[in-house]
């Protein structure tokens, strides 16, 4: 596992976590998702030699970690740009009046649902671009 690749690559994670607070809206944010993780499956394609899919999969999950994290720290900023977001978490049948709580739990789920996605994106990238091998 090329874990210094996982780490680099979660930083788009961080950086989307803060810009989705309150400088990206909710209706653009799955557009920069995408070209996230087209650029992360690309790298991921050329950098490793292996596990194209985990190495996705792990990335996401690290980023679930900084989104969630930071989406519950600036929980008030956050729900005040995402009124979808509120009236979600109202609906939630567990913890209506937790919502923090609400997200520290789905959030993973969402990771492992990105995750699934990106690893896949890594994955079908490894078949289509191809490393260079040195000549001897």
């Amino acid at each position: 596992m090329n874990w210094k690749l996982i780490i680099q690559l979660s930083a788009f994670g961080l950086i989307m976590a803060f810009a989705t607070i309150s400088l990206i809206p909710e209706k653009f944010e799955p557009a920069f998702w995408l070209v996230i993780f087209v650029f992360c499956a690309y790298v991921i394609a050329k950098v490793c030699t292996e596990k194209y899919f985990l190495h996705g999969f792990l990335v996401s999950l690290v980023n679930c970690v900084w989104i969630t994290g930071t989406h519950i720290a600036f929980y008030s900023s956050y729900v005040a740009h995402h009124p979808n977001m509120v009236k979600m978490a109202a609906e939630y049948p567990f913890l209506p009046t937790h919502p923090r709580v609400a997200m520290l739990l789905t959030g993973p789920v969402a990771g492992m649902v990105s995750g699934l996605v990106l690893g896949l994106f890594a994955f079908i990238a490894s078949k289509i671009f191809t490393k260079k091998v040195a000549v001897q």
